[in-house]
This record gives structure tokens, C-alpha cells and sequence, in this order.
């Protein structure tokens, strides 16, 4: 059994003991169900846009200890007064020390859209991210089957909120639905846990046309994000080189502000 085989088991448990302990009636009288979502699509390409998505996250299966004791009030605001376009929270508690609440305080504390990182399977796990306050969800072709993607995009839709779905490799362009707003490129073999840019850059051009592009994992230095834009990508899905640092806002600033020095030349 893989990393993504074994997450998804601890995932379905922990689903079916959620639904007993909050159900969705409960859910859906949360305030964030009345709020009208901020568009991922929008500020990744809206004029002087950094396309920086940055990422909270403790840890990782390839990294048990990347920042486990950060603050997301501190943190994600951090990121949205550095630039970054949208945020990115990993909500899975197990495999990366995440949880609802990191969202809920992004969410409450920052006016840029809020993408909710976790392991999707179930119509449950969608209402969940809509009552914590997300925009957007993250749906992985390499654990759903085409019909599935479908079904969830249908739902996420239907709450208001957008869709990210990504992909490892060409096998899993079949599996994109129609009703998609953006396309991810994990850069990350979910087997080794191994990334490299290059599998971004080899797929962009197979990758629909209509669809917003986002590179996710495995971006290191302002060279690479200056390189995926010239590819085409519009968006940058980065979290462990700015959670590893002492102060990930500031690494963030910094960051942004190269890129616009570099591009500015």
C-alpha cells in the first residue's frame, strides 16, 4: 500500500465518524454557508496578480517536521500582505498536522481566497469545507476515478465553491469534467514522494485550453516560477520552501518581490 492508498483509508474512518458527530444539518448553519465565496479563477489572473498560491502546512508524509508549532493567524496573513493571490490550508490532521480550524482563522482574518488541501472522496467532506469558509476545493484525478471527479465538481459547483482538480501525469487527462475552473499539475510523484518542475512543463501543452493552470509542489526558487510562467502557468501552489523558514510571510515577501524585480529587468 502507498502513502496515497494509506491516507485515503485513514480518511474514509475518520469521514464516517465526522458524519455521526457533526451531520450535515449541523453544517450547514454555519455562517460561512451565507458568504458569497471569493473566486480563485479571478485573483490568480487578475492584473499585476503574483499568481502565488501559498500553502499552510506542519507537516508531510516526506517531512514529519516542517513547522509544527505555526501559527496560521500570523502566517497566512503574513502571506496575503506579502502578495500571494490565494492561500492554501491543509486541513488533513493526521499526515499533515493540519486541521478545520487553521482554515476557519485564514478564512476569517484574510480577504484573498482560501483553497481547502485535503483528501476528497465524499459529497460530506465538500459541505465540511463550505461551513469552515473555503473558496475552492482540491480533488486529486490520482485517487478518484472519472465519474467521481464528476459527481464531487457537480456538488462543489452547486455550493458556489471552485474546483481545482490535479493531476501526476498525460494517463489522468481523460478525467477532467467539463465543469472544472482550474487544472493543477502536482509536480510530486505520490509514490516517492519526489518532485520535479519538469513534469509541469512536460504536460502544460496537453492540458485544455480553457482552464486556469496552476504548478503545484516542488517550486524552490524564483527561477522556477519564472519559468512556468513563460510556460504558460498562471498560478504556483507553494508551501514547504516557505513553512520551512523561521518566518514564512517574510520568506513570501521576499520571494514576491524578486520575482517582480526579475520580471521588471
Amino acid at each position: 500500500m502507498d502513502i496515497l492508498q494509506k491516507i485515503i483509508a485513514s480518511k474514509r474512518t475518520e469521514i464516517e465518524r465526522l458524519k455521526v458527530d457533526k451531520p450535515v444539518k449541523i453544517l450547514e448553519k454555519s455562517p460561512f454557508f451565507e458568504r458569497k465565496v471569493l473566486s480563485l479563477k479571478k485573483h490568480l489572473t487578475q492584473k499585476n496578480a503574483s499568481g502565488i498560491i501559498a500553502e499552510f502546512k506542519r507537516k508531510s508524509p516526506s517531512k514529519p517536521n516542517i513547522n509544527l508549532q505555526a501559527d496560521p493567524l500570523l502566517i497566512t496573513t503574513g502571506y496575503a500582505r506579502a502578495g500571494a493571490s490565494a492561500l492554501s490550508v491543509l486541513t488533513d490532521t493526521v499526515f499533515f498536522g493540519g486541521n478545520n480550524q487553521d482554515l476557519i482563522i485564514a478564512r476569517k482574518h484574510n480577504k484573498i481566497p482560501v483553497l481547502r488541501k485535503d483528501f476528497i472522496f465524499d459529497e460530506y467532506q465538500i459541505i465540511v469545507a463550505k461551513s469552515i469558509g473555503a473558496d475552492a476545493i482540491l480533488l486529486i484525478a490520482e485517487a478518484l476515478d472519472k465519474q467521481r471527479i464528476k459527481q464531487l465538481t457537480t456538488t462543489a459547483k452547486s455550493l458556489g465553491l471552485e474546483v481545482l482538480m490535479e493531476l501526476h501525469d498525460e494517463m489522468q487527462l481523460d478525467k477532467i469534467p467539463d465543469a472544472l475552473d482550474l487544472i493543477g499539475v502536482n509536480n510530486r510523484n505520490l509514490k516517492t514522494f519526489e518532485t520535479n518542475i519538469e513534469n509541469s512543463i512536460r504536460i502544460f501543452n496537453k492540458l485544455p485550453a480553457g482552464l486556469i493552470k496552476i504548478s503545484e509542489s516542488g517550486i524552490k526558487n524564483t527561477g522556477d516560477v519564472i519559468r512556468l510562467k513563460k510556460t504558460g502557468f498562471q498560478g504556483f501552489l507553494i508551501g514547504e520552501n516557505f513553512m520551512k523558514t523561521d518566518s514564512p510571510a517574510d520568506a513570501c515577501n521576499n520571494f514576491i518581490k524578486e520575482i517582480n524585480r526579475k520580471i521588471s529587468k
